[in-house]
């Protein structure tokens, strides 16, 4: 059986009386970044949520590193950005950073490493309510690495960012993967897609595919990603 960092089972989650994921399964690989991808409203955020364990779901279940999400034996070991940035604004980027390492217990020396992976090092002393939109979610990412997390559950990470640092982070994502370090990140940005191991296409809560970009490709007929997932739909719908 395949040891996966992140397992989903059969897994159903309703939010205001309305079923949002519906039934969906799939594993992640250790030491890969998998995809998830779907316009908005579709789950995906409802399902990163589940993996980290802060949602209440109706059926299924959900396992990271082998343990129930949530529960005290991963707490420390999953990192978790939310799309939207929960930082206090009235920090610096450095001071947050050092308030977020002493929660989870991260080196002081993390504060230094984060801020550098990110491309924060020349705003390190402003304040985080002034920092424009991408670097508010850089930072916001930054609190997700420290300590060095085995698995890092990401949701749109590179929203509102500019190419070019949204190639760095990608780049960054890529060699965190190389040194074993499990990544799940949610976009909508299908261009983003052929940079994953794997990819999970979710539409309406359901999941439409799970598989690798070239796989899917062949599967469909399309060279391009975007395409191939019109096609999937096509499938589904008629």
């Amino acid at each position: 059986m395949m040891n996966y960092s992140v397992a989903v089972d059969r897994l159903h989650v309703e939010r205001g009386g309305r079923e949002v994921v519906r039934g969906v399964s799939f594993g992640v690989e250790p030491g890969t970044v998998t995809g998830l991808l779907g316009p908005s409203g579709c789950g995906k955020s409802t399902l990163m949520r589940s993996v980290v364990g802060v949602q209440i779901i109706r059926a299924g279940r959900v396992t990271v590193l082998g343990h129930d999400a949530g529960t005290r034996a991963v707490r420390g070991r999953v990192g978790y950005a939310t799309q939207d940035p929960a930082i206090y604004p009235d920090l610096t980027v450095a001071e947050a950073l050092r308030y977020f390492a002493d929660i989870v217990r991260a080196p002081a020396s993390d504060v230094s490493r984060v801020i550098g992976e990110v491309g924060l090092r020349d705003h390190a002393d402003a304040l985080i309510g002034r920092l424009s939109g991408g670097q508010h979610s850089r930072a916001n990412l930054a609190v997700a690495l420290l300590g060095d997390p085995e698995v890092l559950v990401l949701d749109e990470p590179t929203v509102g960012l500019d190419p070019v640092l949204r190639d760095e982070l990608w780049e960054l994502f890529t060699r965190l993967a190389a040194a074993g370090t499990t990544l799940l990140v949610s976009s909508h940005v299908m261009d983003e897609a052929a940079r994953c191991h794997r990819l999970l296409l979710m539409r309406d809560g359901a999941l439409l595919a799970s598989d690798t970009p070239q796989r899917l490709r062949e599967r469909t007929g399309e060279s391009d990603l975007e395409r191939a997932f019109l096609r999937l739909i096509q499938e589904v719908t008629t």
